[in-house]
């Protein structure tokens, strides 16, 4: 069955197609995509990995046409850094603001 593999780094993106057997899970195709030879900076077992934007467990059997995610940590959380902005630009529209 194939399958794609996906990982975005900063300066780089990549959708690998693979060929896995039936029954395989998501470490079998992130072992087909030879991620870990592609990008050896990374440490491809600390990453959190999920099917289709949602968090999944390596062991997590795959379906024809699945696509693997691969996700780098996050440097902000996004809900502080919007919180911040929030705070920083108040709305001209504002009733209750300056």
């Amino acid at each position: 069955m194939r399958v794609s593999v996906a990982i975005a780094l900063e300066r780089r993106q990549e959708v690998i197609e693979v060929e896995v057997p039936k029954g395989a899970t998501v470490a079998d195709a992130i072992a087909a995509a030879r991620v870990e030879q592609r990008f050896p900076e990374l440490q491809v077992e600390r990453l959190e990995v999920g099917v289709w934007s949602r968090v999944a467990s390596r062991a997590t059997r795959l379906r024809e046409g699945d696509r693997v995610e691969l996700y780098r940590a996050l440097k902000a959380d996004p809900k502080s850094m919007r919180r911040a902005r929030a705070r920083i630009r108040t709305s001209p529209r504002s009733r209750s603001g300056p």
